[in-house]
């Protein structure tokens, strides 16, 4: 007899999962006790649902398949709900059910019961509860392939507990096979158009790295001579760092965006979900003048916030691939404005990598130059992942990857992240090293990770960059308003008196700690991350934010 309870254990197994991410509660109990002589569906436990839904996160786009996460009720449903935002803005797919109170008394209105539907539909694709247990495997086939159709997210099931404890047979439906979708129409035009640009540029947006276009958009870039931004924000390799061809990434602002844009006749936006800035200005990003043509596999997202002269609707490597092909040799210049390209990218690293190594120093050490030693004592095979926000900015200057999958960020911007993301990025890549690069405000949202990291011996180095304050938002204000700045007060933004305590709160979670005096120590703390057999937590002190 295939029971509910059996039936979910051997669609997880066929969709390729291999583990389950969850903090368990009453209505968890039937999943639990059905995994007890399961040994090949492991249970990775966390200490809350926020950690708990990051480490799936990580662990999905290391191992490039839908990971299953299993909260409780209401209550643990609502305090994952930001690693379900984090998952939607990132295109994450993730698979997430919470055991629903027994429907026989729901009714009376049951403690921490409520309507999960209603509570995860803003932050998920699809939410759904199952109603009957011959309905629960056909709705788990379709919230995995729903997850894993463009444009990629979180999809939410509410399980009744009583329905998984029903011993009726239930009929489980077969997986079903998606091929990778094909190019998009209008590839003719498109390439006339690129063809004839006498300044083009590509913006490289992180649908083109969780798609495995990299190589394709590389091919495209080489046979036009054109420059290469990352979106800005990415969350993700999508382009080598060190090609030449690579001019870096605008920040979120308009302004940026619109300066380095404007130099440009025709640009290609690929895989880029809401090309926007992070805060609202009146101007717009695109440039007067500028050919825009977007490409994505979301049917929706050409046009969306701006006009475009040609929108193309297909799968990224494919289209790509063919532009590649129709356009080589037809372009001319190309030497020309490549070796250019690459001659002003090389002033610009080495520029920024001087900078740094000048400001080489005792702790409180200079932001750029704790990333600089950061960035220059990784190995190569090595995976950053990244919740820093002003530190972050300065980091991805300094690092040299060109590795799809090395660098892990969010754009959901949902603090507390990046210590969960590290640990499922290492289960889902054992094989290499993991460096979670995290603002000490954001450790902080994200803390109980450090308990699971220690459980399961996860081998992550946790940098904190502790400069005891929420730099960010002075350096807005600072940009905005004077009035908070007149009288050198900034209300709430500084986490000082008392200051965090990391070195107790590794001791707390059974995480080892080192607090490096130079950026040569820091340095020596980072080296053996390929070798290590545990965790470690790096306390960073770093120095903070001057008001102008």
């Amino acid at each position: 007899m295939t029971t509910p309870a059996r039936a979910l254990l051997s669609i997880l197994r066929s969709e390729g999962v291999d583990r389950i991410f969850g903090n368990p509660g009453t209505t968890e109990l039937p999943l639990l006790d059905a995994l007890v002589d399961e040994p090949d569906l492991p249970y990775v436990l966390g200490l809350h649902e926020g950690s708990v839904v990051a480490m799936a996160d990580g662990y999905a786009r290391a191992t490039r398949r839908p990971a299953f996460v299993n909260l409780h009720v209401a209550a643990g449903l609502a305090n994952g709900l930001i690693g379900l935002l984090n998952a939607r803005r990132s295109g994450t797919p993730l698979v997430v059910t919470a055991g629903q109170q027994d429907r026989r008394h729901l009714v009376q209105d049951p403690m921490l019961a409520g309507d999960l539907v209603g509570l995860a539909r803003p932050a998920v694709k699809w939410a759904v509860e199952a109603a009957h247990a011959r309905d629960l495997p056909l709705l788990l086939r379709r919230a995995f392939a729903l997850a894993a159709t463009p444009p990629t997210g979180p999809v939410f099931v509410s399980i009744p507990m009583d329905l998984l404890e029903e011993g009726v047979d239930v009929a489980v439906p077969g997986r079903s096979c998606r091929p990778a979708p094909g190019p998009a129409g209008g590839i003719d035009e498109a390439a006339a158009l690129l063809a004839a640009a006498r300044r083009p540029a590509i913006i490289a947006g992180d649908g083109v790295g969780r798609d495995g276009a990299v190589a394709e958009l590389v091919a495209l870039a080489e046979v036009l001579g054109a420059a290469v931004y990352h979106q800005p924000m990415a969350d993700g390799i999508n382009f080598p760092g060190t090609h030449p061809l690579y001019q870096g990434m605008p920040l979120p602002t308009t302004a940026d965006i619109h300066h380095h844009l404007r130099p440009h006749d025709v640009v290609l936006i690929a895989g880029t979900r809401a090309f926007a800035a992070h805060h609202y200005a009146p101007e717009q990003p695109i440039p007067d003048g500028t050919l825009v043509l977007q490409l994505d596999t979301d049917p929706t997202e050409p046009g969306r916030n701006f006009p475009v002269h040609i929108g193309l609707c297909g799968g990224l490597a494919a289209t790509l691939g063919v532009l590649a092909t129709r356009l080589r040799g037809r372009v001319p210049g190309v030497a020309e404005r490549a070796a250019t390209l690459g001659k002003a990218s090389a002033a610009t690293r080495t520029r920024i990598d001087a900078s740094a190594r000048d400001a080489y120093g005792q702790a409180p050490v200079d932001p750029l130059a704790a990333m600089h030693a950061i960035a220059a004592a990784l190995p190569r095979d090595a995976i950053v992942v990244e919740e820093a926000i002003t530190a972050g900015l300065l980091l991805r200057q300094v690092l040299r990857q060109d590795r799809p999958g090395s660098y892990v960020h969010t754009l959901g911007g949902g603090l507390g992240w990046g210590i969960g993301a590290a640990i499922g990025t290492r289960l889902g890549a054992p094989d290499r090293p993991v460096v979670a690069v995290l603002g000490d405000g954001c450790a902080a949202f994200g803390l109980q990770g450090l308990w699971t990291a220690a459980r399961y011996r996860v081998p992550v180095a946790f940098v904190v960059v502790n400069n005891g304050e929420y730099r960010t938002l002075k350096d807005t204000l600072d940009r905005g308003s004077s009035r908070s700045t007149e009288h050198g007060r900034y209300i709430g933004l500084d986490l000082r008196d008392p200051a965090l305590d990391w070195r107790g709160a590794g001791q707390m979670f059974g995480v080892r700690v080192v607090q490096p005096a130079d950026c040569a120590a820091l340095g020596d703390a980072i080296a053996p991350l390929a070798t290590m057999d545990g965790p470690v937590l790096i306390d960073v002190s770093v120095t903070g934010h001057t008001p102008p």
